[in-house]
């Protein structure tokens, strides 16, 4: 009887052993995004992957196969490796299916129209008359340092004679180290959130950067998620996304239903989203919605690509107010399927690629973690706001709390590596200058370089075009340091060609700081381009050079003597408005006939207003004025200008309109399309001069490659110079941008294909004496490709006209250019 009790016990140790139960996902073989909820059968057992795509199975044979379904997918035997610990089961889409989609059932369909027909009940901005509460967030670049290798391997480096050189990579090693001490990066904030009949308005209470004395405001007006889940669109990681909650968000994603269970003592049904297209990087996630009144009590959303994104939502059951309120917001970014530098937020945060330095074990463990928490909150009390049109104040009492505030809000004590990041990263940036790089990376950018108490203007050092040929100047303008009340602009030039000087001054000073507002006089005794299309609002941006005026010829010498007004007093708007008067002479062979009078040089006293309207871009005021935190599309720009006949001995007498609506849409994959549409018309009597060419940038040689010059951004790169005018035109422009290709090692060229058409017209066309040109009445075509930033910044664009301009030899119509951007990392 003993002998049996042995033998059974060692026949149940032999079951046991031979039976295990593993872990495994299920992922697409192309983009290796997990699949959810597909069907895996292993012998007996039938069970479903999670939304991860993750399941567990009891393995007793390892050599019988696991079969996997799925709908869009060729069915899957996949077969256990020996000693393997872990089954990752790839799935080939059926390329057959691929029109084929899957359908949302109608219970669940019915769940999700009721959710969008309570949007209005179930969130908060519609229900509640107001709300109120302060927010702590902290935003962490970090790594688990368990989860890096600390072993140090053996590389060879090549030698130009004799064997290659052993050493050793001690890059994971010293990495771990690093984060078992501190955080890579980390930011705090505490912001309150408030609500009224103006809309939400936030105002920093408290803030502080690592490294840097006071936050950068670029870092204190991220979006990185959106606060509410029931608007239209989302937004994750500052790029806008279909809500899958909305009315069009129902045709895009499908929906399946998980199961029920109960939080905070309510039912909610789990529903599972994803887009339609199964392999697509589009959002994907589960919704937990309360079986009651239809809001959401929960989410998860998730995003797969270059990066890996996830974000989750919880929720607080408020039962006198019959809503969920916000809880808590967490985002993890983590880098994808990508092995290049991964830069977000302009370079504010980068994922090194896996190919230099670190290998894959280390930077690849690097993620991105945001949290915010709610705290102190009142609801439907009294809520004053200053300044509602403002999104985020940020006073300047917010940029120095002591360390005890920090104590007090710092309710993670476990976390010890927090105030070593502080330590260790303030002294990197202090060794480092990093805030006075960005500070001077800001003043580049808009193309300036800070000399003391004078920013030298980067733009009026060297010059080219052909009239001027060589030109060289200085100019710039007083900074803060030399004033904060006034400042003084001016620049001296000479061009080689056209042995002249050319010499502008604008002292200018400041009106009111909160809202930017300066009131300037101005002289200027210079050239410009004949036919240029300004806007007076229009911001400054640095380049090296300005490719288009290179191969003009055609300029007029004016003196202009000016008085302006510049503010962005009206939330959301750049306001311009100033009077000139201006003593203009071509420089070409050019006169205008009025009446029995032939002018050759004119005067000309303006009236202008122009005002840029940006109305779903969100703004920040800040002690030195309001900046644009959140770019947002489209945009509106519209200016007036009146010429008045004998003013001031004024030679015309004309009305001038023109505007501009700028749109761009960005996507989650990292591709981006933008249009353009432009608009100007002229009444009255107005010399070419003052009218439009439409941005021609191509010069009239015979051959193709004798026309290879630099490439315009938004010009007409197949136009010539000066064969189109009109008084009256408009212009559209599309361009859509893909991912950056990579052909090899560093060369990685960002690919636009680009369409533009104008229509236009000339009136009192006889008046205009001794310059040939045409007019635009039945419609500019050109498109292209442009292959920018190919090599060290350079890259070729080719486009081709057609259409009823499109001239008789083919080889016309081609424009083969070259292109250039630079990349300040900004």
């Amino acid at each position: 009887m003993k002998n049996s009790w042995i033998f059974g016990l060692l026949w149940l140790t032999q079951i046991l052993s031979a039976q295990k139960t593993m872990q495994g996902q299920v992922i697409d073989y192309d983009t290796t995004i997990p699949i959810a909820f597909a069907m895996v059968s292993y012998q007996n057992q039938t069970v479903y992957t999670n939304w991860e795509g993750r399941f567990s199975l009891v393995i007793d044979e390892e050599t019988k196969p696991i079969q996997v379904s799925y709908k869009g997918y060729h069915d899957k035997n996949h077969y256990l490796s020996v000693g393997a610990p872990f089954i990752l089961i790839k799935m080939v889409s059926d390329q057959s299916q691929k029109s084929a989609e899957i359908y949302t059932d109608n219970e669940t369909n019915a769940i999700l129209k009721k959710v969008i027909e309570n949007r209005a009940k179930n969130q908060p901005e519609k229900v509640l008359q107001t709300y109120e509460y302060k927010n702590y967030e902290t935003l962490l670049v970090t790594a688990n340092p368990d989860s890096i290798s600390t072993k140090i391997d053996t590389i060879y480096k090549p030698r130009w004679f004799g064997k290659p050189k052993m050493v050793l990579d001690s890059s994971n090693y010293k990495f771990k180290k690093l984060v078992e001490k501190q955080h890579l990066y980390q930011t705090e904030k505490v912001n309150l959130i408030q609500f009224n009949n103006y809309g939400t308005k936030e105002t920093v209470l408290a803030s502080r950067m690592a490294g840097f004395k006071k936050p950068l405001y670029e870092y204190l007006g991220l979006n990185l998620i959106s606060y509410s889940l029931y608007d239209r669109y989302l937004d994750i990681l500052e790029v806008t996304v279909q809500n899958p909650i909305s009315s069009y968000g129902r045709k895009m994603f499908v929906f399946k239903m998980v199961d029920t269970l109960t939080i905070q003592g309510r039912t909610v049904y789990r529903i599972y989203f994803q887009p339609k297209k199964l392999n697509s990087n589009k959002l994907r996630g589960l919704l937990y919605i309360d079986a009651e009144n239809f809001a959401i009590a929960k989410a998860f959303f998730r995003v797969y690509g270059m990066v890996n994104i996830n974000a989750t939502y919880t929720f607080n059951w408020l039962p006198k107010h019959n809503i969920w309120f916000p809880e808590k917001r967490k985002l993890l970014v983590v880098k994808g399927d990508n092995s290049e530098d991964l830069k977000l937020f302009g370079g504010t945060i980068m994922f090194n690629s896996s190919i230099e330095g670190l290998e894959q074990n280390a930077s690849d463990r690097m993620y991105l973690k945001l949290e915010s928490k709610p705290f102190d909150v009142k609801i439907n009390q009294n809520v004053v706001t200053r300044q509602p049109a403002i999104r985020i104040d940020v006073p300047e009492s917010s940029m120095s709390k002591p360390d005890g505030y920090w104590r007090i809000m710092q309710r993670d004590t476990l976390d010890r590596r927090k105030m070593p990041t502080y330590i260790n990263i303030d002294s990197l940036a202090t060794a480092e200058k990093i805030e006075h790089k960005i500070f001077l990376g800001r003043k580049i950018f808009n193309g300036y370089l800070p000399l003391g108490k004078f920013d030298l203007d980067l733009r009026s050092i060297l010059k080219y075009n052909n009239y001027e040929g060589f030109r060289l100047g200085f100019g710039g303008t007083t900074n803060t340091r030399f004033s904060e009340k006034y400042k003084i602009g001016a620049y001296v030039a000479y061009g080689l060609k056209d042995d002249a000087f050319k010499y502008h001054i604008a002292p200018s000073l400041l009106l009111d700081a909160e809202t930017n507002s300066w009131a300037s006089l101005s002289y200027t005794d210079d050239v410009a381009e004949i036919g240029q299309i300004q806007f007076a609002t229009e911001s400054r941006r640095f380049r090296i050079y300005d490719p288009r005026p290179i191969n003009i010829s055609t300029f007029y010498n004016h003196k202009t003597a000016s008085a302006y007004w510049e503010s962005k007093y009206i939330p959301k708007t750049d306001l311009y408005a100033g009077i000139s008067r201006s003593a203009i002479v071509p420089r070409f062979e050019y006169q205008y006939q009025q009446g029995d009078r032939l002018l050759g040089e004119y005067t000309l006293t303006t009236l202008q207003m122009a005002v840029q309207w940006n109305p779903f871009s969100s703004y920040m005021q800040t002690s030195t004025g309001r900046l644009e935190i959140n770019k947002r599309y489209p945009k509106f720009t519209l200016q007036l200008t009146q010429a008045f006949d004998q003013l001031l001995g004024a030679d015309f007498q004309f009305s001038k309109i023109d505007f501009r609506i700028n749109h761009e849409i960005k996507y989650l994959s990292g591709q981006e399309t933008g249009f353009i549409i432009q608009s100007g018309l002229v009444f009255g009597e107005a010399p070419l001069t003052h009218l439009y060419s439409i941005a021609p940038n191509n010069l009239n040689r015979d051959a193709l490659l004798k026309r290879i010059t630099i490439a315009g951004k938004n010009s007409f790169e197949t136009m010539f110079f000066n064969e189109f005018f009109s008084s009256r035109y408009i212009s559209f422009q599309a361009r859509h941008t893909f991912n950056k290709v990579k052909i090899a090692y560093r060369i990685k060229p960002e690919i636009s294909v680009v369409t533009r058409m104008a229509f236009g017209t000339m009136e009192n066309k006889e008046r205009h004496l001794g310059f040939t040109y045409k007019t635009l009445e039945e419609g500019y075509f050109e498109s292209g490709v442009e292959v920018n930033q190919l090599f060290k910044g350079f890259g070729i664009t080719f486009f081709t006209r057609y259409g009823p301009y499109g001239l008789a030899k083919f080889e016309d119509n081609l424009s083969l250019k070259v292109s250039y951007n630079l990349d300040l990392g900004f």
